[in-house]
């Protein structure tokens, strides 16, 4: 045929054998199982999930697109919070999709903060995205526990009721701060007249510094003092006496200032928040080879600071969602009986739903490390809080502590524990449950979903580069 012929109909020449069809019939209705019909079309039955959002990969069954994006989920009333719980084996990708959820929530018009970096893994992604890190650490960056940080901003700008809320709310939480610092020290929690000299000495500590942010040695000052609201609820009126009830609680706030982490909580701030910044890293690698109690008083400062920033993102002319991590966090909260209270109190006074935590973990061994049974109860209902659940590869023995938190069917089960370790002694081999992991939300049926890093996301999550050796 030449480009001078003719073109036919789209139905066929009008001719005998020329392929007419005057009309085109229905096709014929076919049932089979899915063994059957996936063979000829492998799309046979969708996932059901929520291409919205975040893309984090395929699913493993159906290669549909799977978005993830808590707060859209919240908002559709497929989650009741925007927590998400994030669990598997080392080495198998956890931080990777929490930095791609971060990069793609920021991308969405969030906040990434990440309070306490204890491995400093996030800080390349941080400033790929143009945030701001703070090297928190001897001789570097210092943070003030009682800093109102952002809330100082939000202060000025809320109204008037709100106002009283933010300073009764700024108080608690500096409180409870000062509380879990000293219980960290002593290994032992504060006892009632403990907590009312702390809360008497903490108010007095902002009335005389009124033209700045108060600090842990000024608070000391005022118990040293003996100020007579002090002598009251000491229920004493010889300063020797109220010296020897105070002594325990003094020489605490001293080790705060003279021990371990003196430089690093007992001074000014030494950074400021920019209100622009899409992205923050607190970053306390720094002190990753000092003992527990140095690095669990690190990342208490941090996460109070980082509500304030919580609770003032929904004031001012900038309004902005926040999307931050835990990680590591039960590294703090072994150290002394009472700190699950109250990190949980500190990150939860006065937050809205506008923000979006991820907290991860490798085990849920990590809750029986805990120094009591109250402890770990109310680590198991911080974990059962979380709307979402990203399961990655794990051993069979962690099924049963899962199953406490969501249902679980047999299938699921398996995919998980398959994951789990490499099938081979091979070298070279990649592992199982590289970038695999399982959606879990309520009692919905999980989704399994592959992920795969762009070569950008490669080279920003390597966590492995102390074990590679440069090539010449």
């Amino acid at each position: 045929m030449t480009s001078t012929d003719p073109a036919p109909r789209s139905w066929g020449w009008a001719v005998p054998g020329g392929g007419r069809a005057g009309h085109v019939e229905a096709g014929n209705r076919f049932a089979g199982t899915t063994s059957q019909v996936c063979g000829l079309f492998p799309f046979a039955t969708p996932s059901g999930c929520d291409v919205r959002g975040v893309p984090i990969g395929r699913h493993l069954h159906t290669a549909e697109p799977i978005g993830l994006d808590p707060a859209h989920w919240l908002r559709c009333g497929l989650v009741s919070n925007t927590g998400v719980w994030v669990q598997g084996q080392p080495g198998i990708g956890k931080s990777s999709i929490t930095k791609r959820m971060l990069a793609g929530l920021v991308a969405f018009g969030m906040r990434a903060v990440i309070p306490g970096d204890v491995k400093g893994e996030y800080t390349p992604l941080v400033t790929a995205l143009g945030g701001s890190v703070w090297h928190l650490g001897r001789g570097l960056q210092a943070l003030n526990p009682l800093d109102a940080g952002p809330l100082r901003a939000a202060l000025l700008t809320a109204p008037a009721a709100d106002r009283t809320r933010l300073l009764e709310t700024l108080r608690a939480r500096r409180l409870t701060l000062l509380e879990a610092l000293i219980t960290i020290v002593r290994h032992d929690e504060p006892d009632v007249t403990e907590r009312r000299l702390l809360g008497a000495a903490l108010d007095l500590a902002v009335d005389t510094s009124a033209d700045r942010e108060p600090l842990i040695p000024d608070v000391l000052a005022v118990l040293l003092s003996a100020a007579t609201p002090l002598l009251t609820i000491a229920a004493t009126q010889d300063d020797i006496e109220f010296r020897r009830t105070s002594r325990s609680l003094v020489n605490a706030l001293g080790l705060l200032c003279e021990g371990a982490i003196r430089g690093i909580f007992d001074r000014p701030s030494s950074v400021r928040f920019d209100p622009d910044t899409p992205a923050l890293s607190l970053d306390i690698s720094a002190l990753d080879d000092d003992d527990d109690d140095v690095v669990a008083a690190a990342m208490l400062c941090s996460w109070a600071w980082s509500a304030a920033l919580a609770d003032a993102a929904a004031y001012g002319e900038r309004r902005r969602n926040v999307v931050q991590v835990q990680d590591e966090l039960w590294r703090a909260l072994r150290v002394a009986p009472g700190l699950v209270e109250r990190s949980d109190r500190i990150t939860r006074l006065g937050r809205h739903r506008g923000v979006v935590s991820f907290q991860v973990t490798h085990s849920l061994d990590d809750l029986e490390a805990l120094p009591t049974e109250a402890d770990r109860a109310k680590a198991r209902g911080m974990a059962s809080r979380n709307g979402v659940l990203l399961l990655g590869g794990m051993a069979e023995k962690e099924l049963d502590g899962l199953r406490r938190i969501t249902s679980l069917s047999e299938g699921e089960a398996a995919l998980i524990t398959s994951w789990a370790a490499p099938p081979t002694w091979h070298a070279g081999r990649v592992h199982p449950g590289r970038g695999k992991y399982l959606i879990k939300s309520g009692q919905r049926v999980g989704l399994p979903v592959a992920l795969t890093l762009t070569p950008t996301e490669v080279a920003l999550h390597d966590t492995d580069r102390a074990f590679r050796r440069s090539t010449p």
